[in-house]
């Protein structure tokens, strides 16, 4: 169905059943699902948040200094990168993970067109440190990375199985979309992702997929065209 992806992968996820850090069983699922893709030939980078252990905004609600609490935020997605890349090694995966900052010999510093020759290549590309700078999130990094390397679409791999009205976690009689466009995102204040990632998505007609990636086989069901989830477009 798509060639070239970024996955986006929540931090929280990662920590499956625990209250903190990274579940090993959790880890593993998503190197198996990732694996299967790329070996079917799609390309894969992938941008995981930092949740699970450090999340800058909230660390400055508790009196952290806003920018060296993002530069915390960006570490911890480094670690989470380079467990996951771990986990995809020892699979055999071919993987390399890239940081957006210098941070030799923990990855390679990332720009666009290296990223792509890797993916041309078979390469799982993991993205790290968001965008390298503070005040943006994660999702902007994967709204951004996206557009660099130009990828097909982006998916946004959450704990829910799409868009709804309202959260469902929250309100039993919110109602799911199979396809909204950005602007019914926008108008209705739905907060699928952060509005700069939002935008910057809508400009550059970047479409997203969101899905439940916690369950296991979904990410190859959206691969094969299952209708799982619910699509963002332009």
């Amino acid at each position: 169905m798509f060639k070239r992806i970024l996955l986006k992968l929540s931090g929280e996820s990662l920590m499956g059943k625990k209250q903190y850090g990274i579940d090993d069983e959790r880890l593993q699922q998503y190197a198996e699902q990732v694996q299967a893709i790329a070996q079917a030939g799609v390309q894969v980078a992938i941008v995981i948040g930092g949740g699970n252990i450090f999340r800058g905004l909230s660390g400055s609600q508790r009196g952290f200094d806003r920018v060296k609490g993002d530069q915390m935020g960006m570490l911890a997605t480094c670690i989470n990168s380079l467990a996951l890349a771990s986990a995809l090694e020892a699979l055999g995966q071919p993987v390399r993970v890239l940081t957006s900052v210098c941070m030799e010999p923990i990855g390679n510093h990332y720009n666009s067109d290296k990223a792509k020759r890797l993916l041309n290549k078979g390469t799982v590309v993991i993205i790290a440190g968001g965008t390298g700078n503070p005040y943006f999130t994660t999702d902007t990094a994967s709204a951004l990375r996206a557009i660099e390397i130009g990828a097909d679409v982006m998916l946004k791999g959450t704990r829910v199985d799409g868009i709804y009205t309202a959260d469902p976690e929250k309100d039993p009689t919110a109602t799911k979309f199979d396809t909204i466009t950005y602007d019914e995102i926008l108008q209705r204040n739905l907060r699928v992702m952060d509005l700069t990632a939002t935008v910057l998505c809508k400009e550059n007609k970047m479409p997203i997929y969101v899905f439940d990636m916690d369950t296991l086989g979904n990410l190859q069901k959206v691969m094969a065209g299952e209708k799982i989830g619910t699509m963002v477009t332009p």
